[in-house]
């Protein structure tokens, strides 16, 4: 329903559009695809050859940006990166490659269905709206499974627990030491697993000897006895006991070691290759296009250099974007963004606004005429998912599968499809050996023929699965783990000798001024990120975010559900107004909004200035000194009725 209001946005970017004026006034002239793109190629090539191919970033979102990566890497750079990496799930990834030697994918690995004990930190299943996981997270809870939710906000999910923990925002590493203590302390653990496949666990018992339910109770406001009993359910049910990972990881800076945390946690449970757990995924054999090699650069990426964040295994994007504005190591003068609104994805909006300054060419692809869009030099609209093919989708999962999005209506204006611009651009700029074939449906058939499969039998077929793989030990599967230990290592020689802590510890988080709450954002099913609030038939279903206010604290400030307030934040940023929930399920000490509203950009005429924005209000962060990743949980607000 919602794709067909995609379809149909009144707001949607109709054709390319060249800036007449200054960056950030949204005035354009419209003009041709051949326009456009030259202009684009022209402004590429003069970078290239005054500041090298590297001069040029590819922010991209998503398997749509799959033949742009392709057009840049052939162009020469190497900076490309994704907000999924340092503004989400990187911390989460590094914390579980750390520990297992292995991530946890995206689509994540983890067996829910078979869960028979689901434990929540901090994610928000129903809400966070990941099809796959939500339909087998309803499955469990229909078959019986126990859910423990730890979390400062009642949330969807926490409407299912028979264990919720109102965790005082920050001290999420604090509870989890204190679990791990109970379970330890009382030899609830597998046993077997840890014998069998860890390394380190004496040190690693001795570290969390200490952190005890007692110890928790005062950072966490959870008594002892609730911690005790949430411990006890997890190991009743081992190993199909499955502590989920998570997605939006960055909260607090520590985000690596609290992921590592819940490693360490699933660790005990030996969850990880047994059934409710951990599968280990699969993909179909589907050979990519054959092309050139891709230039080598000599300079490498931008965004880390000399390694500062040791276990970054992406690319930094906020690192890319203090490269921009720092010009070190390298200068980068132009950006091209794909999918991506960075003004809502990355923090502090300043600072993405110095770096656009910075820049020689700005190039925004999008649907809707976001705030990205609205600085750019150039900005090219791009056909919907229900108008266009994407590249195969044969991505890691519990059955191996190659799926097909194809195209089942036209473009309703002069909207053109990611692979047809990148094509193009591609040969503009000189690189047509990287673009051998015609049109997408060459490329997609000559890869499916390699598979013995054709684009005739995916166009009727959509998915085709292959054969089941094993997942699972029992299954098959051989216990191997690369690590430099190759073991489970619940003592990390790499962090040690890197000058980080090898077992987690916790460190309070500091407080905000007087009066002022922590700032707390999440997702809703509607809507997704800040790309549909224009979407008609979504704008209905959710017009505008909320602002959750603990019962007491409203009673205090004399605030009352569908009262309008604006947020202060501690930098002296005010947002739009936002409607005021009161309610009993939240902690006293936060607040919270859902994401993507507020918007500023003067196209998104449907959802100009409805309800208020986050990002606007995330002026500080804290750079995890593991991989790069911002924590951005660590910003406060003031409440100011509105008028």
């Amino acid at each position: 329903t919602g794709g067909v209001g995609a379809y149909h946005d009144p707001d949607r970017l109709r054709a390319p559009l060249i800036r007449r004026r200054n960056r950030g006034e949204e005035e354009w002239v419209e003009v041709t695809w051949d326009e456009a793109l030259g202009h684009i190629a022209e402004k590429l090539q003069k970078i290239k050859a005054e500041h090298g191919p590297e001069a040029v970033a590819l922010f991209s979102h998503g398997i749509g940006g799959n033949f742009l990566k392709h057009t840049f890497k052939a162009f020469g750079t190497p900076n490309i990166a994704a907000p999924s990496f340092a503004q989400c799930r990187g911390p989460r990834d590094a914390g579980f490659l750390l520990t297992f030697g292995e991530d946890i994918g995206s689509p994540e690995r983890t067996d829910i269905r078979n869960a028979r004990c689901i434990v929540l930190i901090g994610s928000h299943l129903g809400e966070n709206m990941h099809n796959t996981q939500v339909q087998e997270f309803a499955e469990a809870v229909g078959k019986g499974a126990t859910v423990i939710v730890a979390d400062p906000r009642f949330s969807v999910a926490a409407g299912k627990a028979m264990h919720y923990l109102p965790v005082k925002p920050g001290s999420d590493i604090a509870l989890l030491l204190a679990w791990m203590n109970v379970i330890v302390t009382e030899g609830l653990y597998d046993e077997d697993f840890v014998a069998q496949h860890g390394f380190g666990f004496d040190y690693f018992k001795a570290e969390i000897a200490t952190r005890t339910p007692e110890w928790a109770y005062p950072e966490t406001g959870i008594p002892p006895e609730k911690i005790r009993e949430s411990a006890r359910e997890m190991a009743r049910h081992r190993p199909a006991t499955l502590i989920h990972p998570g997605r939006h990881a960055t909260w607090y800076g520590d985000d690596t070691q609290r992921s590592r945390a819940i490693a360490l946690l699933n660790a005990l449970m030996g969850s990880w290759g047994r059934k409710g757990g951990f599968y280990y995924p699969s993909s179909m054999d589907v050979p990519g296009y054959p092309y050139p090699p891709y230039p080598k650069s000599e300079r490498g990426k931008v965004d880390n250099p000399g390694r500062k964040y040791p276990f970054a295994h992406e690319t930094i994007t906020t690192g890319i974007r203090e490269a921009t504005i720092s010009g070190e190591p390298y200068p980068v003068k132009g950006w091209f963004v794909y999918a991506t609104n960075l003004f809502h994805a990355l923090p502090n909006e300043s600072e993405t606004i110095r770096a656009i300054q910075a820049l020689d060419l700005l190039v925004v692809v999008d649907v809707i005429p976001s705030e990205i869009a609205g600085w750019a030099d150039v900005v090219l609209p791009e056909a919907t998912y229900l108008e266009r093919y994407d590249d195969l989708n044969v991505e890691y999962f519990r059955d191996p599968f190659v799926a097909l999005r194809q195209p089942v209506v036209d473009p309703p204006h002069d909207q053109k499809p990611n692979w047809w611009i990148a094509r193009e651009l591609a040969l503009r700029l000189g690189l047509g050996d990287y673009y051998p074939w015609k049109d997408v449906e060459e490329y997609l058939d000559h890869r499916l023929k390699g598979a013995g499969l054709s684009l005739a039998t995916l166009k009727e077929k959509g998915l085709v699965k292959g054969p089941p793989a094993p997942a699972f030990f029992d299954e098959g599967v051989e216990p191997v783990w690369p690590t430099p230990s190759g073991k489970v290592e619940f003592y990390s020689p790499q962090l040690e000798q890197a000058g980080f802590d090898p077992v987690p510890r916790y460190r309070r988080q500091a407080e905000g001024p007087p009066g002022s709450f922590r700032l707390l954002f999440g997702r809703a099913p509607v809507h997704s990120f800040s790309r549909t609030q224009t979407n008609p038939i979504l704008r209905d279903a959710m017009a505008e975010n909320d602002l959750w206010v603990n019962a007491g604290v409203g009673a205090r400030l004399g605030l009352a559900t569908g009262d309008y307030v604006r947020l202060r934040n501690q930098d002296g940023v005010v947002s739009n107004r936002i409607r005021v929930r009161v309610t009993e399920a939240i902690r006293p000490e936060c607040v919270y909004m859902v994401h993507g509203f507020g918007h500023t950009a003067k196209g998104l005429r449907s959802a100009y200035g409805r309800g208020a924005s986050d990002a606007q209000l995330v002026t500080r962060y804290e750079i995890d000194p593991l991989m790069g990743g911002t924590g951005m949980n660590v910003n406060f607000v003031s409440i100011e009725r509105e008028g």
